[in-house]
């Protein structure tokens, strides 16, 4: 039985980490797709902290990533992302310098 047990919890703790990584891939890839659609260089990437609670109050375990980037190559700026399970729950970009040339 303890074997078992065992063998149990190595499992659980092996889905789990198998788990975080494929949501930091995922967090990684939604983050390059959106500074490559608004014309941003991606500076740099990190797993941030986990939340019980989201930005609206709303319970649940999440996972925020924090990224860099830079819209000219000379300032950086600080967004975040923020995941439930392998989904987007919020996604922010501060406001920023436009690379020049370009208008919205």
């Amino acid at each position: 039985m303890e074997n078992l047990l065992g063998i149990l919890l190595v499992a659980i703790i092996a889905f789990l980490f198998w788990q975080q990584r494929r949501q930091t891939e995922l967090a990684q890839y939604f983050i390059e797709q959106r500074c490559k659609n608004m014309g941003l260089q991606l500076l740099s990437f990190a797993r941030g902290k986990h939340k019980l609670k989201d930005h609206h109050g709303e319970w649940g375990w999440r996972t925020v990533f924090i990224f860099e980037f830079s819209a000219d190559g000379h300032d950086a700026y600080q967004g975040y992302l923020e995941m439930k399970r392998l989904r987007v729950s919020h996604f922010f970009i501060p406001p920023h310098r436009l690379p020049e040339g370009e208008e919205y």
